[in-house]
């Protein structure tokens, strides 16, 4: 029941404020920052993750762990004994007995923590996400309409670390010497649609629901599906990154622009069943470094030219926040095509292929952010307008 006032009450008295309650969005937009921070944090680790991984696929580190401990193997060897014992377990699968017979303990221990530095990075994502949520949760602090999307973030997390021991458990029997390009496919993948959510969230999260409702009046549709292409685009160019790195393609094409003298690689179908002759056509899409690296260019030119698209009618938007936003993205862009020219004439160098993928978290965060801005425009100054 309403609270009875006097009839004499003069207005100016101080008057208790209705206090929010909770799923309201005042109540919402209270949480909204510190979420945003904590998103922030997570943001940041599963990027780390994404560029340590790079480095164990790069150092072939990725085999060296071979069981699959997510709370146990958070502790690493801590005794000769044990170290005796990891070892013994790496010699016994086939990369150690294909292409490092002979390795010295202390050459696997360079591997190890490679692998070890990785799955640990994945534990504090786990953790960091589970004390966020559950903390926000109790205190009712999750603005209404996003404990669904909160909750499928870990969801996904915890699918993330599965999809990596599947992907791990690829290279640990037969003959093979690395995990399956495909698994490592998905499994980047998933890693760049988590830290593409996260940004998406972010972005959202800040600004207050009432002004996402008034700037997506000012949608650019077409602007924003462009955005959308170059978003599904470069997505299906981090796929087949991985793919080359999965077979180390990289390292099989040192020429540009042609690969060793053609435009299309020689026997880009063949792909040897071990015994003398061939495996089906589809195998080659994933497992010949010719075929493999040919699509990985091919899709790069693809996105550059519809980057160049973009960015034209990027600059008939009547809003300078949209225009800069897809101007950062191109500059980016060519920053990227002109480190994949160099990641291929240097045969995938250690610090040019690393940097080539950290360009592509960069790319990546900066295509979402373009299509975000398309989709709720920010329009300046009243002194500006919005321009």
């Amino acid at each position: 029941m309403a609270q009875k006032r006097s009839i004499f009450e003069d207005v100016g008295d101080k008057a208790r404020a209705p206090v929010p309650q909770g799923g309201l969005i005042a109540r919402g937009t209270g949480a909204r920052g510190a979420i945003r921070v904590w998103l922030a944090v997570i943001f940041v680790l599963v990027a780390a993750m994404i560029i340590v991984g790079g480095l164990t696929r790069l150092t072939d580190s990725g085999l060296s762990i071979t069981e699959w401990k997510p709370i146990h193997g958070a502790i690493p060897p801590m005794s000769d004994a044990e170290w005796a014992e990891e070892f013994q377990k790496y010699q016994q699968i086939p990369q150690y007995e294909l292409v490092n017979k002979g390795m010295t303990l202390e050459a696997f221990k360079g591997i190890f923590w490679w692998e070890w530095g990785h799955r640990q990075l994945g534990r504090v994502v786990g953790l960091v996400w589970a004390l966020g949520f559950i903390g926000f949760l109790v205190t009712k602090r999750i603005p209404n309409g996003w404990t669904g999307r909160l909750l499928g973030l870990g969801a996904l997390g915890g699918l993330q670390g599965a999809l990596g021991w599947w992907m791990v458990s690829s290279g640990l029997t037969g003959s093979m010497i690395a995990v399956a390009s495909y698994r490592l496919a998905l499994h980047l993948g998933l890693a760049f649609l988590i830290l593409g959510l996260i940004a998406w969230y972010m972005l959202l999260l800040g600004r207050s629901e009432a002004q996402l409702l008034q700037a997506r009046r000012g949608r650019e549709a077409r602007l924003f599906g462009m955005g959308t292409g170059l978003m599904h685009l470069a997505f299906l160019q981090i796929l087949l990154g991985a793919l080359v790195a999965g077979i180390d393609a990289g390292r099989a094409f040192p020429t540009w622009p042609l690969m060793n003298g053609s435009f299309f690689p020689a026997d880009a179908f063949y792909v040897p069943d071990g015994q003398g002759g061939s495996l089906p056509v589809w195998h080659a899409f994933f497992e010949n470094p010719g075929l493999v690296q040919f699509m990985h260019r091919m899709a790069g030119y693809l996105l550059f030219f519809f980057g160049i698209g973009a960015l034209i009618k990027s600059r008939k938007s009547a809003y300078g926040v949209t225009r800069t936003a897809f101007l950062a993205l191109f500059c980016v862009l060519l920053v990227q095509v002109a480190l994949g020219i160099m990641t291929a004439l240097t045969a995938a160098h250690l610090h040019v292929a690393i940097t080539h993928q950290l360009a592509a978290i960069l790319l990546w965060v900066l295509i979402i952010r373009a299509r975000f801005f398309s989709q709720y425009p920010q329009a300046g100054s009243i002194r500006e307008g919005t321009q």
